[in-house]
């Protein structure tokens, strides 16, 4: 289910849901409606996890450039 990857991502990363809903769907409401059992489309779907997926590899670039620039 799409909500449980998403609250999952919400708490690691310590983003509000509705900051989740702007920048993942243009929706400030989204996760909300995904609470109350909205059931997005397929390329709805595919789009959200694509945007989790971006975001975690986008991070682990920054953390991995961070980590090089210490030493």
């Amino acid at each position: 289910m799409l909500i449980r990857s998403v609250e999952k991502f919400l708490r690691q990363h310590e983003m509000a849901a509705t900051k989740f809903g702007r920048l993942a769907a243009h929706d400030p409401r989204f996760v909300l409606d995904l609470r109350m059992g909205r059931e997005p489309r397929d390329r709805t779907e595919q789009r959200i996890r694509g945007f989790m997926a971006g975001f975690e590899a986008a991070r682990d670039v920054a953390t991995t450039r961070e980590t090089a620039h210490v030493g």
